[in-house]
């Protein structure tokens, strides 16, 4: 009987829909979020977990937004490079990063991850070797006090005393007096600590940019403490994985959003891919209320979303990055045929102001097909010509069979989002690892929600259950 079909659940009616307009979704939710970029989906699983209903929407098809990971076939249409040469393998083999990042292995994002349990849908692996760029050679970022000494980055006497500036940093603590040996690094600057333990500066300019991962020399007048505990968490999660401090997701960072998505969805939230929106739209005084699509609209306290969807009055450029995604058929010259690597060229090295970074990667991580590697080299623009700035992480790479360079002008919020209730990521940055990009998340969390993100979650380990 035709009684007995099921119906189907009528669209849920408001008071404040205008006549003619139909809910979006399920109507009304604590937040709104625009775009599937991994910023956007770390807050929309972070509220989703404090019980929050979010309406997560994207214009595109697929997870990631800028940050989405791409098979062979999207990957030659995206840059418009005709048809994928068969040489390269399957299709399905390929997950390669539009925004190619290494994960801290102790860092900040772990912690992130590790507070959604996101990480029950994942698999990580580590890199395989951390190297820096000095006088025209790629060298390996020690990863011990030993190994310090045997390096070819520094003499003798240097190896000494860099060991012992290690030792220093790893007992160092900020709350035992008892570990400071005199000094206050809350008012002693990064260069006079480098100074006081007798190391040069060639030696300071590694340290802190293959260690650090400060990506100029403002940090170096500013007080130490900061940078000291970014050491601190470099040699922790070098500690725990011994060959380099990075971790990956086997099958690219693409896989990060579309975890997230599924701890949205346990929670009660909603996700709607290929669903653009026409506006945001505003109150009387000025913050936002909701968002509408065609004759559909939802409704919510606040809008969180990347810098794409919204308007050029509340965004402003904040300079261009560009990135080379280059497939090759062998590992990276002079790494110890690492599959998968990290090389960082500090600016000074090689005439510039910001650091050129390279990482590298291969099948085993499920992003290429085998025996193809993709390495990508990404900086912040200084040229007027975008090779110029790329060329000489370029230049380490060995014969290239194929390169796809993007330039993208970046982005971050004019205001705080405490009054227009827009609350905006910045664009992702031109390094290798996702460290600033934290800094940026945890701001917007705290913009968000109006409290800091407990960071005292121990990070040792992203597997098992906990």
């Amino acid at each position: 009987m035709a009684d007995d079909e099921p119906q189907e659940a009528p669209k849920p009616t408001f008071d404040w829909l205008p006549e003619g307009m139909e809910a979006l979704a399920d109507g009304e939710y604590d937040a709104i979020v625009l775009g599937t970029g991994l910023k956007e989906c770390v807050i929309s699983g972070l509220l989703s977990v404090k019980g929050k209903r979010v309406l997560q929407l994207d214009r595109n098809g697929y997870y990631g937004g800028d940050g989405a990971s791409l098979n062979l076939t999207n990957l030659f249409e995206k840059f418009q490079a005709g048809e994928a040469p068969s040489n390269l393998g399957a299709n399905r083999d390929y997950n390669v990063d539009l925004v190619p990042k290494f994960i801290m292995a102790c860092g900040n994002l772990t912690k992130m991850l590790l507070h959604t349990k996101v990480t029950r849908y994942l698999d990580f692996k580590s890199i395989a070797g951390s190297y820096v760029y000095k006088g025209g050679k790629i060298l390996k970022v020690p990863a011990t006090p030993e190994e310090a000494l045997t390096s070819s980055l520094m003499g003798l006497f240097e190896k000494r005393r860099f060991r012992k500036f290690l030792i220093y940093i790893d007992q160092y603590n900020a709350e035992k007096p008892e570990t400071h040996e005199g000094r206050d690094l809350t008012k002693m600057t990064m260069r006079e600590l480098y100074t006081d333990f007798g190391l040069v500066p060639e030696t300071h300019q590694f340290i802190s940019h293959a260690m650090c991962l400060q990506l100029d020399e403002r940090h170096m007048d500013a007080p130490a403490l900061p940078t000291v505990k970014e050491l601190q968490t470099y040699m922790y999660s070098l500690s725990r994985y011994g060959t380099s401090p990075y971790i990956y997701p086997i099958y690219g960072l693409g896989g990060l959003p579309e975890g997230f998505s599924r701890i949205c969805a346990i929670h009660g939230g909603t996700f709607m891919l290929n669903q653009d929106i026409d506006e945001i739209l505003f109150d009387q005084n000025g913050a936002a209320y909701g968002v509408k699509a065609g004759n559909q609209m939802a409704k919510a306290s606040m809008v969180i979303g990347d810098p794409s969807y919204f308007k050029s009055n509340q965004i402003r450029p904040t300079g261009r990055v560009v990135r080379c995604i280059c497939l090759l058929n062998h590992p990276i010259p002079n790494t110890y045929d690492a599959e998968s690597a990290q090389v960082i060229i500090p600016g000074p090295q090689v005439g510039r102001v910001n650091d050129v970074f390279v990482c590298c990667m291969g099948h085993g991580l499920q992003v290429t097909a085998p025996g193809i590697f993709v390495a990508i080299v990404s900086t912040i623009s200084e040229k007027a010509n975008p090779d110029e700035d790329v060329a000489p992480g370029l230049q380490l790479l060995g014969p290239i069979l194929k390169r796809f360079t993007s330039v993208s002008t970046t982005y971050e919020p004019i205001a705080d989002g405490s009054t227009d209730k827009c609350f905006i990521s910045k664009s992702f940055d031109g390094t290798s690892h996702f460290e600033s990009d934290c800094d940026d998340l945890l701001s917007l969390y705290k913009r968000v929600t109006g409290e800091d993100l407990d960071m005292n979650i121990n990070a040792d380990s992203v597997e098992g259950d906990y």
